[in-house]
Protein backbone atom coordinates (compact mmCIF):
# COMPACT_ATOMS: atom_id res chain seq x y z
CA UNK A 1 0.00 0.00 0.00
CA UNK A 2 1.28 3.90 -1.28
CA UNK A 3 1.44 6.86 1.29
CA UNK A 4 -1.19 8.14 -1.25
CA UNK A 5 -3.26 5.29 -0.48
CA UNK A 6 -3.83 5.98 2.93
CA UNK A 7 -6.37 8.57 4.06
CA UNK A 8 -8.23 9.71 6.46
CA UNK A 9 -8.63 7.09 10.18
CA UNK A 10 -6.40 4.67 7.52
CA UNK A 11 -3.72 6.81 7.52
CA UNK A 12 -4.15 7.82 11.19
CA UNK A 13 -4.44 4.13 12.41
CA UNK A 14 -1.67 2.92 10.37
CA UNK A 15 0.67 5.75 11.69
CA UNK A 16 -1.02 4.73 15.53
CA UNK A 17 0.53 1.13 14.95
CA UNK A 18 3.80 2.56 13.61
CA UNK A 19 3.95 4.57 16.59
CA UNK A 20 3.78 1.29 18.64
CA UNK A 21 6.29 0.04 16.45
CA UNK A 22 9.28 2.31 17.25
CA UNK A 23 8.56 2.35 20.75
CA UNK A 24 8.74 -1.75 21.07
CA UNK A 25 11.82 -1.21 18.59
CA UNK A 26 13.33 1.27 21.38
CA UNK A 27 11.82 -0.23 24.73
CA UNK A 28 13.97 -3.59 23.55
CA UNK A 29 17.47 -1.22 23.25
CA UNK A 30 17.79 -1.90 27.62
CA UNK A 31 17.84 -5.52 27.94
CA UNK A 32 19.53 -5.67 23.92
CA UNK A 33 22.76 -3.15 25.40
CA UNK A 34 22.96 -5.17 28.26
CA UNK A 35 22.86 -8.50 26.59
CA UNK A 36 25.78 -6.81 24.28
CA UNK A 37 28.16 -5.46 27.46
CA UNK A 38 27.11 -7.74 29.50
CA UNK A 39 27.70 -7.59 33.52
CA UNK A 40 30.40 -6.11 35.91
CA UNK A 41 30.62 -9.64 37.10
CA UNK A 42 30.50 -11.33 33.49
CA UNK A 43 31.65 -8.61 30.86
CA UNK A 44 31.06 -8.87 27.40
CA UNK A 45 31.38 -6.19 24.45
CA UNK A 46 32.89 -2.68 26.19
CA UNK A 47 30.72 -0.26 26.34
CA UNK A 48 32.69 2.13 24.69
CA UNK A 49 32.96 -0.05 21.65
CA UNK A 50 28.94 -0.73 21.90
CA UNK A 51 28.82 3.07 21.61
CA UNK A 52 31.01 3.76 18.66
CA UNK A 53 30.12 0.19 17.21
CA UNK A 54 26.30 0.75 16.68
CA UNK A 55 26.91 4.37 15.68
CA UNK A 56 29.40 3.40 12.84
CA UNK A 57 25.85 0.42 11.35
CA UNK A 58 23.73 2.96 11.63
CA UNK A 59 26.13 5.27 9.90
CA UNK A 60 26.85 3.19 7.07
CA UNK A 61 23.34 2.15 6.75
CA UNK A 62 23.21 6.16 7.14
CA UNK A 63 25.27 7.18 3.67
CA UNK A 64 22.78 4.53 1.72
CA UNK A 65 19.89 5.85 2.01
CA UNK A 66 21.15 9.38 1.69
CA UNK A 67 22.75 8.35 -1.08
CA UNK A 68 19.42 6.53 -2.71
CA UNK A 69 17.79 9.44 -2.12
CA UNK A 70 19.44 12.26 -3.52
CA UNK A 71 19.52 14.05 -0.09
CA UNK A 72 21.25 17.37 -0.37
CA UNK A 73 23.56 18.26 2.24
CA UNK A 74 22.28 20.24 5.44
CA UNK A 75 22.31 24.21 5.33
CA UNK A 76 24.86 25.71 7.26
CA UNK A 77 22.13 26.81 9.67
CA UNK A 78 21.23 23.19 10.27
CA UNK A 79 25.10 22.29 11.64
CA UNK A 80 24.97 23.09 15.01
CA UNK A 81 21.28 21.73 15.93
CA UNK A 82 22.28 18.33 14.14
CA UNK A 83 25.81 18.42 16.17
CA UNK A 84 23.97 18.91 19.04
CA UNK A 85 21.68 15.61 18.39
CA UNK A 86 24.67 13.89 17.43
CA UNK A 87 26.54 14.61 20.93
CA UNK A 88 23.14 13.86 23.04
CA UNK A 89 21.95 10.75 20.70
CA UNK A 90 24.68 9.26 19.16
CA UNK A 91 27.52 9.83 21.53
CA UNK A 92 25.73 10.75 25.37
CA UNK A 93 22.87 8.49 25.44
CA UNK A 94 24.13 5.43 23.85
CA UNK A 95 27.79 5.42 26.38
CA UNK A 96 26.43 6.83 29.84
CA UNK A 97 23.36 3.76 28.86
CA UNK A 98 26.38 0.92 27.85
CA UNK A 99 27.92 2.37 31.23
CA UNK A 100 25.42 2.26 33.50
CA UNK A 101 24.10 -1.57 32.06
CA UNK A 102 27.10 -3.24 33.28
CA UNK A 103 25.94 -2.36 37.13
CA UNK A 104 22.11 -2.64 36.74
CA UNK A 105 19.53 -4.46 35.47
CA UNK A 106 17.38 -3.82 32.31
CA UNK A 107 14.65 -3.36 35.05
CA UNK A 108 15.85 -1.01 37.15
CA UNK A 109 17.39 1.07 33.79
CA UNK A 110 13.99 0.91 33.11
CA UNK A 111 12.19 3.13 36.00
CA UNK A 112 15.05 5.76 35.62
CA UNK A 113 14.87 6.46 31.72
CA UNK A 114 10.95 6.80 31.68
CA UNK A 115 11.77 10.46 32.94
CA UNK A 116 12.58 10.82 29.49
CA UNK A 117 9.30 12.30 27.60
CA UNK A 118 9.07 14.42 31.31
CA UNK A 119 13.06 15.75 30.60
CA UNK A 120 12.42 16.55 26.59
CA UNK A 121 9.44 18.20 27.91
CA UNK A 122 12.06 20.25 30.20
CA UNK A 123 14.69 20.57 27.82
CA UNK A 124 12.13 22.26 25.27
CA UNK A 125 10.99 24.47 27.49
CA UNK A 126 14.90 25.27 28.34
CA UNK A 127 16.21 25.41 24.70
CA UNK A 128 13.49 26.64 22.90
CA UNK A 129 12.05 29.20 24.78
CA UNK A 130 8.89 27.67 25.30
CA UNK A 131 6.75 28.63 28.79
CA UNK A 132 5.11 26.33 30.91
CA UNK A 133 3.19 27.16 34.26
CA UNK A 134 3.60 25.97 37.61
CA UNK A 135 1.45 22.85 37.47
CA UNK A 136 4.06 21.20 34.85
CA UNK A 137 7.14 22.17 36.78
CA UNK A 138 5.45 20.74 40.12
CA UNK A 139 5.25 17.32 37.99
CA UNK A 140 8.84 17.42 36.65
CA UNK A 141 10.12 17.83 40.49
CA UNK A 142 7.70 15.41 41.59
CA UNK A 143 9.15 12.64 38.62
CA UNK A 144 12.30 13.75 39.54
CA UNK A 145 12.09 12.78 43.30
CA UNK A 146 10.55 9.57 42.91
CA UNK A 147 13.41 8.55 40.53
CA UNK A 148 15.58 9.95 43.28
CA UNK A 149 13.87 7.58 46.13
CA UNK A 150 13.63 4.42 43.88
CA UNK A 151 17.18 5.04 43.24
CA UNK A 152 17.78 5.37 47.40
CA UNK A 153 15.15 2.50 47.99
CA UNK A 154 17.40 -0.06 45.70
CA UNK A 155 21.27 1.15 47.15
CA UNK A 156 19.47 1.06 50.53
CA UNK A 157 18.13 -2.87 49.82
CA UNK A 158 21.85 -3.82 48.67
CA UNK A 159 23.46 -2.17 51.42
CA UNK A 160 24.50 0.87 50.15
CA UNK A 161 22.80 4.48 50.55
CA UNK A 162 21.88 7.15 48.64
CA UNK A 163 22.44 7.21 43.96
CA UNK A 164 24.66 5.16 42.82
CA UNK A 165 27.14 5.43 39.92
CA UNK A 166 25.31 4.17 37.97
CA UNK A 167 21.89 5.81 38.76
CA UNK A 168 24.16 8.94 38.13
CA UNK A 169 24.79 7.42 34.55
CA UNK A 170 21.30 6.80 33.53
CA UNK A 171 20.40 10.19 34.48
CA UNK A 172 23.09 11.56 32.59
CA UNK A 173 22.00 9.26 29.45
CA UNK A 174 18.51 10.81 29.45
CA UNK A 175 19.55 14.19 30.44
CA UNK A 176 21.86 13.70 26.92
CA UNK A 177 18.91 12.23 24.63
CA UNK A 178 16.19 14.76 25.73
CA UNK A 179 18.69 17.59 24.68
CA UNK A 180 19.75 15.79 21.80
CA UNK A 181 15.99 15.19 20.60
CA UNK A 182 15.13 18.76 20.81
CA UNK A 183 18.65 19.77 18.93
CA UNK A 184 16.72 17.03 16.25
CA UNK A 185 13.63 18.58 16.26
CA UNK A 186 15.17 22.11 15.73
CA UNK A 187 15.88 20.69 12.04
CA UNK A 188 13.48 18.18 11.44
CA UNK A 189 10.69 20.73 9.60
CA UNK A 190 13.86 21.37 6.80
CA UNK A 191 15.57 18.28 6.66
CA UNK A 192 12.47 15.52 6.67
CA UNK A 193 12.64 13.30 10.09
CA UNK A 194 14.00 10.06 8.24
CA UNK A 195 16.95 12.44 6.99
CA UNK A 196 17.76 13.93 10.55
CA UNK A 197 18.41 10.56 11.99
CA UNK A 198 20.42 9.94 8.87
CA UNK A 199 22.68 13.27 8.93
CA UNK A 200 23.05 12.43 12.96
CA UNK A 201 24.50 9.21 12.29
CA UNK A 202 26.22 10.22 8.64
CA UNK A 203 28.37 12.97 10.33
CA UNK A 204 29.61 10.71 13.31
CA UNK A 205 30.68 7.81 10.83
CA UNK A 206 34.13 9.23 10.09
CA UNK A 207 35.13 9.04 14.27
CA UNK A 208 32.27 6.12 14.99
CA UNK A 209 33.93 3.98 12.19
CA UNK A 210 37.62 4.16 12.80
CA UNK A 211 36.95 4.02 16.44
CA UNK A 212 34.71 0.69 16.36
CA UNK A 213 37.80 -0.99 14.08
CA UNK A 214 40.37 -0.03 16.81
CA UNK A 215 38.33 -0.87 19.71
CA UNK A 216 36.88 -4.02 18.06
CA UNK A 217 37.03 -6.67 20.43
CA UNK A 218 39.93 -9.47 20.57
CA UNK A 219 38.21 -12.37 20.99
CA UNK A 220 40.92 -15.02 21.02
CA UNK A 221 41.37 -13.22 24.48
CA UNK A 222 38.10 -13.05 25.89
CA UNK A 223 35.52 -14.78 23.91
CA UNK A 224 32.07 -13.13 23.25
CA UNK A 225 28.75 -14.81 23.20
CA UNK A 226 26.84 -14.66 19.90
CA UNK A 227 23.76 -13.66 22.29
CA UNK A 228 25.77 -10.09 22.59
CA UNK A 229 26.64 -9.67 19.13
CA UNK A 230 23.02 -10.44 18.27
CA UNK A 231 22.30 -7.47 21.26
CA UNK A 232 25.11 -5.07 19.56
CA UNK A 233 23.59 -5.68 15.66
CA UNK A 234 20.02 -4.90 17.32
CA UNK A 235 21.25 -1.94 18.85
CA UNK A 236 23.20 -0.43 15.85
CA UNK A 237 20.76 -1.63 12.94
CA UNK A 238 17.13 -0.84 14.86
CA UNK A 239 17.89 0.95 18.11
CA UNK A 240 19.92 3.71 16.24
CA UNK A 241 18.25 3.58 12.68
CA UNK A 242 15.15 1.77 11.92
CA UNK A 243 13.19 2.31 14.79
CA UNK A 244 13.14 6.12 14.16
CA UNK A 245 11.87 5.63 10.54
CA UNK A 246 8.54 4.00 12.05
CA UNK A 247 8.63 6.38 15.19
CA UNK A 248 9.08 9.72 12.78
CA UNK A 249 6.45 8.24 10.14
CA UNK A 250 4.04 7.34 12.56
CA UNK A 251 4.25 10.72 14.30
CA UNK A 252 3.83 12.20 10.58
CA UNK A 253 0.68 9.89 9.76
CA UNK A 254 -0.79 9.48 13.07
CA UNK A 255 -0.12 12.96 14.54
CA UNK A 256 2.48 13.86 17.19
CA UNK A 257 0.17 14.72 20.02
CA UNK A 258 -2.06 11.56 19.44
CA UNK A 259 1.05 8.93 18.41
CA UNK A 260 3.67 10.32 21.37
CA UNK A 261 1.36 8.80 24.05
CA UNK A 262 2.61 6.13 22.77
CA UNK A 263 5.94 6.34 24.60
CA UNK A 264 4.51 5.97 28.07
CA UNK A 265 4.17 2.58 27.31
CA UNK A 266 7.96 1.89 26.82
CA UNK A 267 9.28 1.40 30.29
CA UNK A 268 6.91 -1.01 30.83
CA UNK A 269 7.77 -2.87 27.62
CA UNK A 270 11.50 -2.65 28.43
CA UNK A 271 10.86 -4.31 31.88
CA UNK A 272 8.44 -7.29 29.67
CA UNK A 273 11.52 -7.91 27.21
CA UNK A 274 14.02 -8.32 30.24
CA UNK A 275 12.42 -11.34 31.30
CA UNK A 276 12.77 -13.76 28.40
CA UNK A 277 15.96 -12.00 26.88
CA UNK A 278 18.06 -11.47 30.30
CA UNK A 279 15.95 -13.85 33.29
CA UNK A 280 15.46 -10.92 34.95
CA UNK A 281 12.28 -10.80 37.07
CA UNK A 282 9.95 -8.28 37.19
CA UNK A 283 9.37 -7.35 41.61
CA UNK A 284 6.60 -5.07 42.65
CA UNK A 285 8.83 -2.04 43.55
CA UNK A 286 9.79 -1.45 39.76
CA UNK A 287 6.72 -1.62 38.92
CA UNK A 288 5.14 0.60 41.17
CA UNK A 289 7.46 3.37 40.72
CA UNK A 290 7.84 2.94 37.14
CA UNK A 291 3.94 3.59 37.33
CA UNK A 292 4.22 6.42 39.37
CA UNK A 293 6.62 8.01 36.86
CA UNK A 294 4.74 7.50 34.07
CA UNK A 295 1.34 9.27 36.09
CA UNK A 296 3.77 12.31 36.51
CA UNK A 297 4.35 12.29 33.05
CA UNK A 298 0.60 12.00 32.12
CA UNK A 299 -0.05 14.92 33.96
CA UNK A 300 2.67 16.99 33.15
CA UNK A 301 1.33 16.68 29.33
CA UNK A 302 -2.32 17.49 30.32
CA UNK A 303 -0.85 20.70 32.16
CA UNK A 304 1.33 21.58 29.63
CA UNK A 305 -0.95 21.14 26.64
CA UNK A 306 -2.98 24.10 26.31
CA UNK A 307 -0.22 26.20 27.86
CA UNK A 308 3.18 25.76 25.64
CA UNK A 309 4.13 28.04 23.36
CA UNK A 310 7.15 29.35 21.91
CA UNK A 311 8.73 32.70 22.48
CA UNK A 312 8.91 34.87 20.20
CA UNK A 313 12.56 36.26 19.18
Amino acid sequence: MTTRALTGDARLMAGFWLGVVGVTCFAITLPATRLATGSAGDPQLAPAFVTVGRAALAGLLSVVFLLATRSHWPARRHWLPLLGAVAGNVVGYPLLLALALRHVTAVHAAVITALLPLVTAVAAALILGQRARLGFWLCAVLGSALVVVYAWLRAHGAGGFGLTAADGLLLGAVVAASVGYVCGAQVTPALGAERVICWMCALALPVSLPAALWLWPDTAVQPVRASSWLGFVYVGTVSMWAGFFAWFRGLDWGGALRVSQVQLLQPFLSMLFAVPLLGERLDALSLGFALAVVATVVASRRLARPLVRQRRS
